[in-house]
């Protein structure tokens, strides 16, 4: 191989329920062109493509279900976002099938027949079904699109679930191949494979030896309704790092402002996970409108180790919702 310098960026594919063909499945990219003649749709999956699918297609009236093997949607994320997202989305009008499986399929003259197995835990299990769907979307996950490549020729290591193993500079396990983005199977977000690339580049072109991606800290949106922006440890996992007895939380819950001439309203609520006793800010976790443009600024300050009392210390801008973070009591 000489010099030479081979990168692989592979995207993800849809992880396909089994057993269940013939059904329709409509991906993310071409969702948005088929909710205007859509009247009954149904999304199978929990995480935040479903949320996000269901949120835009009961907004523009689709009646929408959403169907969920748990009792709460993006149970990964804080406890607090899970539960309040389930909320809203309820509130919103998408109908939450919770502790629900699509047990089969079937095509009709009028459209699709799913029948929905539930599985309350303390009851008998159930099955029901949404008649005349339109739209049946499977969002369960993706997976690694690295068939066809000849990895196993190639000899990189991969993991379980297929991705190809790197080190924290993006190294594979045979020198001069690196793998940047969701086939790595961490973080997977666009902006996160365009700064690992960045800085891969920076490391190999630019001479900077220590280049590469901290993958700590990285702000994530979901775009929900209204949208989620969570940032650092959740509760959970901080209480897990550093015991409970260490970990001191702030939250608080109210209407935005931009509600009190409206009918329909939603809430903010709003999330810090502190450490130590300086109580350094390990995590912020929000729900609300404007929550995915407050994040990025304060993204930065995680970023840079702020403390709760930088945040006391930094003078609110009233009236916002985002002051809220800086007056937590």
């Amino acid at each position: 191989m000489g010099d030479a310098v081979y990168f692989l960026n592979t995207v993800l594919v849809p992880h396909l329920a089994p057993s269940l063909a013939p059904v329709i499945l409509v991906i993310q990219v071409t969702a948005v062109n088929c909710i205007l003649f859509y009247r009954r749709s149904v999304i199978v999956g929990a995480g935040y493509i479903a949320v996000e699918i269901a949120g835009i297609l009961s907004a523009l009236g689709s009646r929408s279900a959403l169907l969920i093997r748990q009792d709460k949607v993006l149970r990964t994320f804080d406890s607090m976002i899970s539960a309040n997202s389930t909320e809203e989305l309820e509130n919103a009008g998408v109908d939450v099938w919770k502790y629900a499986e699509v047990a089969s399929v079937q095509k009709t003259s009028t459209g699709l027949d799913i029948n929905v197995k539930g599985s309350v835990p303390g009851r008998k299990p159930t099955v029901r079904t949404i008649q005349d769907v339109d739209c049946l979307l499977w969002a369960i996950g993706r997976d690694p699109n690295t068939e066809g490549l000849n990895i196993d020729k190639l000899g990189l290591e991969l993991d379980e679930k297929g991705h190809i193993v790197v080190d924290e500079f993006q190294n594979t396990s045979r020198k001069g191949i690196y793998a940047v983005g969701d086939v790595c199977g961490r973080a997977l977000l666009t902006p996160v494979a365009i700064a690992a690339g960045r800085r891969l580049s920076h490391r190999l072109f630019e001479g900077q030896e220590d280049s590469k991606l901290d993958y700590n800290n990285i702000p994530t949106v979901v775009f929900s309704h209204p949208p989620i922006g969570t940032v650092g440890l959740t509760e959970e996992e901080a209480v897990k790092a550093k015991g409970r007895e260490n970990v001191k939380i702030y939250t608080t819950s109210f209407s935005p402002m931009y509600h009190a001439v409206t009918r329909k309203k939603t809430k903010c609520v709003m999330k810090l996970v502190c450490v130590d006793k300086e109580e350094k800010v390990v995590g912020l976790h929000m729900q609300g409108l404007g929550c995915d443009e407050m994040l990025q600024g304060f993204a930065v300050a995680i970023k840079m180790g702020a403390t709760k009392k930088d945040f006391d210390n930094t003078v609110a801008i009233h009236p916002t919702s985002s002051e809220e973070l800086v007056t937590l009591r």
